[in-house]
């Protein structure tokens, strides 16, 4: 009989109580993980409606399932009667002490996010950003990959490229081409501008508005130099600009005008 008292006592000093605390903990832990999934769900849901990026997407909700995470474990064990106290600030000690270790890698870290948030760049479009330039052909989370015009592979950490100056140069659906056109102060101005409006008007690729400017930009030392300024769509520029260089030169040629080149004249006394 005492022994079947003392079995009892036991069982409702212990046994129960640590079997109802670990049941809790278990349904604390199910519950939340049940409630963090749903909530990761849906969170990705709005982010695909509102046209996020999917590398935001899943770097979003991977923080936010792991912070959620970290919640229901501590619910968990402070259910447990573990002190839960010293384990927040052993976490938190341990997590400035990767982040000081990691500080450039959180540097690359903040800078991806912000590329990908404020997309200064797409993929496919030409940059010119962090010491190079080229195609972009991915934005990651540390990194970004260009692409050169040579087909080498630039691999450029995201810090680099969010602290200094982004030129776009696929950004806008039309570009200006400048180029500079000298003649000789011998040959005729008028009919060399001439000669350039007609080969402007020529060019198909060209567009109406805005309107194409060619004007005596400067009196040079030994030439009269031409600003030739006409408007292109952005993926005629490098073929238009070619082509602009090669069809003036030979009807300069044709029409008898001049393209002065740097010389030098020695004067010797006998």
């Amino acid at each position: 009989m005492l022994d079947e008292l003392n079995i009892g006592a036991l069982f409702n000093q212990y046994v129960l109580p640590w079997g109802i605390n670990i049941a809790m903990a278990l349904v604390i832990f199910i519950v939340g993980k049940f409630f963090t999934n749903v909530v990761i769900s849906l969170s990705k849901k709005i982010m695909v409606k509102a046209k996020t990026d999917g590398i935001l997407i899943n770097f979003i909700s991977s923080i936010v399932k792991s912070v959620m995470m970290l919640f229901v474990i501590i619910a968990s064990l402070d259910q447990l009667g573990v002190d839960t106290t010293s384990l927040v600030a052993l976490i938190g000690a341990a997590g400035l002490a990767i982040g000081l270790s990691l500080q450039s890698s959180l540097q690359n870290l903040a800078a991806g996010v912000m590329l990908i948030v404020f997309r200064p760049f797409r993929s496919g479009d030409f940059v010119e950003a962090g010491g190079a330039a080229g195609t972009i052909e991915e934005i990651g989370i540390f990194t970004t990959m260009m692409r050169s015009g040579d087909n080498r592979e630039i691999v450029i950490p995201n810090a680099a490229i969010f602290s200094g100056t982004i030129t776009n140069y696929s950004k806008r659906a039309t570009r200006r081409i400048d180029l500079v056109f000298g003649i000789g102060y011998d040959d005729d101005l008028l009919k060399a501008k001439e000669v350039i409006t007609k080969i402007i008007e020529s060019e198909e690729r060209i567009l109406a508005e805005p309107e194409a400017l060619v004007a005596v930009g400067e009196l040079a030392d030994s030439s009269v130099n031409f600003n030739v300024r006409p408007w292109v769509k952005t993926e005629d520029y490098w073929s238009v600009y070619y082509a602009l260089n090669e069809k003036i030169k030979l009807e300069f040629d044709a029409n008898g005008i001049s393209i002065p080149y740097p010389q030098m004249e020695v004067h010797s006394r006998a």
